[in-house]
């Protein structure tokens, strides 16, 4: 078998592609068994690799060696060998010899893994036993003290061929279980790598997937939006139109009307008011949705605004027999907000609690200050030095149907019906709550539901207070309508 063959391995499809020595074995685990090899046997040991990189060698050099190796001539040939050696043909698994001029030998074991040869081990100088005197070849190097080589021959390692041989195997032994158990722990790495790179590759394709699908929902809002604004723009002129001429219908500018002819033109009127409500709505969402609604701040007396959302929604809460109060200190802060657009949503809430209250049940609007602790997820270490921050609390509670619990975030979103069957008992278009969402979010606040014990719901409104030195409200709000 050439030393020559390298041995390529596609371990189940990683690509390690050429397997080579340097990367099967750890440098310090060969060092301590070549030290191991050289303490016992007494014959220095040297590990190379197929691309020439010695991966482990003898610590100590032969003494003879050494002194060769002082004088040029000595150095270059010794180079010479070296470089022979290194380039020794090993056709056998056996090995092969190759001698020196010193009359030491070297013997060149391949190191064999997977069918191919990846490195070799070579062992020597050593002597033969046959070797007593310095031999003529070494004589004839230009420098070399003929006296001192004698001296020192007998300090270099001297080993039989039977015995290098017996080391060689005993070697290639120990390189086999080595190479194994670099062999596994290479593919375990491997394998997890190439996990990791696999799980990275799917993460990736899924959050391009995620990332496109989050662009496209955007696209799709904003064209939804577009339509709506669009839509409800174009439906809203001739409606007017409609309610204009109904009116004068009814005010009898065109004649008097019998009595059922009276009858549907205000059926005709209402509805048309309820479909411009509607359409009002779509465009409120839509210019919330893009950003684009305006917001007239100043301070504001909640209170103030209870009362007025309370008037508007009182009819209706007085024809269905549902009584409707007002609760609101006179001692709570101002709110920093546009009075009308937070009326638009206590009404928005007043006329949810009404409908879905039945006759003889109760809605109630209940304000408070309250304080919480102000924002320090950027400085979180601030959290004990944070001042409490004021917020006023507005609770629309009502003894109607409730919401349940797995719902009351759902009801947020547009268009989102807690009853979707065609035959719900309570009619709406789902758009008022969305409204009331984010309008209190335009206002910095929160809104969320909570269970009205034994039946009801509460939709609890947190708005944060004006500045500090703004008044109070001082005018105390309580309002009954029955």
């Amino acid at each position: 078998m050439s030393d020559e063959r390298s041995t390529d391995v596609d371990a189940l499809g990683l690509g390690l592609g050429p397997l080579r020595l340097e990367d099967l074995v750890d440098r310090e685990a060969m060092r301590g068994m070549v030290g191991s090899i050289e303490q016992v046997f007494g014959m220095p040991v040297r590990i190379v690799s197929n691309s020439g990189v010695s991966l482990a060698s003898s610590s100590r050099e032969a003494p003879l060696c050494a002194m060769i190796n002082e004088e040029p001539a000595g150095r270059r040939a010794c180079g010479a060998i070296v470089s022979e050696v290194k380039r020794l043909r090993v056709t056998s698994s056996e090995g092969a010899t190759h001698g020196c001029f010193t009359g030491a030998r070297y013997r060149v074991v391949p190191i064999e893994y997977e069918g191919g040869t990846i490195g070799r081990a070579i062992l020597g100088p050593y002597l033969p036993p046959s070797v007593e005197s310095v031999p003529d070849t070494l004589l004839a190097i230009e420098g070399i003290d003929p006296a001192r080589a004698a001296e020192l021959l007998p300090h270099m390692a001297r080993a039989t061929e039977a015995t290098a041989e017996i080391v060689s195997k005993h070697l290639v032994a120990v390189l086999d279980v080595i190479l194994w158990s670099g062999h596994k722990a290479l593919l375990t790495s491997k394998m997890h790598i190439a996990s990791i790179r696999e799980s990275y590759r799917e993460l990736s394709e899924k959050n391009a997937a995620l990332e496109q699908a989050y662009e496209r929902q955007q696209e799709l809002d904003k064209l939804k939006s577009n339509f709506l604004a669009t839509i409800s723009h174009e439906l809203r002129t001739p409606l007017t139109s409609i309610l204009g001429y109904s009116e004068m219908l009814v005010g009898g500018i065109a004649g008097e009307l019998t009595g059922p002819q009276l009858d549907f033109v205000q059926i005709i009127q209402a509805k048309s008011d309820q479909l411009l409500k509607l359409i009002m709505s779509l465009l409120d969402l839509s210019k919330l949705e893009s950003g684009t609604v305006m917001m007239r701040r100043s301070d504001v007396a909640i209170g103030v605004v209870l009362a007025e959302a309370a008037s508007t929604v009182a009819p209706v809460a007085t024809k269905k027999g549902v009584t409707l109060t007002v609760d609101a200190p006179g001692d709570l802060p101002l709110v920093l907000g546009d009075p009308e657009r937070l009326r638009q949503v206590f009404v928005n809430l007043g006329e949810n609690a009404i409908k879905f209250t039945p006759p003889g049940g109760t809605v109630q609007m209940v304000a408070r200050q309250m304080a919480t602790e102000a924002d320090v997820s950027d400085e979180p270490g601030m959290v004990l030095l944070a001042p409490l921050r004021q917020m006023v609390e507005v609770r629309v509670a009502d003894t109607g149907i409730g919401i349940p619990e797995a719902e009351r975030d759902k009801v947020f979103d547009p268009f989102y019906q807690v009853d979707q069957s065609s035959t719900r008992e309570h009619g709406g278009t789902g758009l008022g709550l969305s409204i009331v969402k984010r309008l209190v979010e335009a206002h910095h606040g929160t809104v969320h539901i909570e269970g009205h014990e034994p039946t009801g719901a509460v939709f609890v409104v947190r708005l944060p207070a004006s500045r500090p030195s703004a008044p109070p409200s001082k005018a105390a709000i309580s309002v009954r309508f029955a």
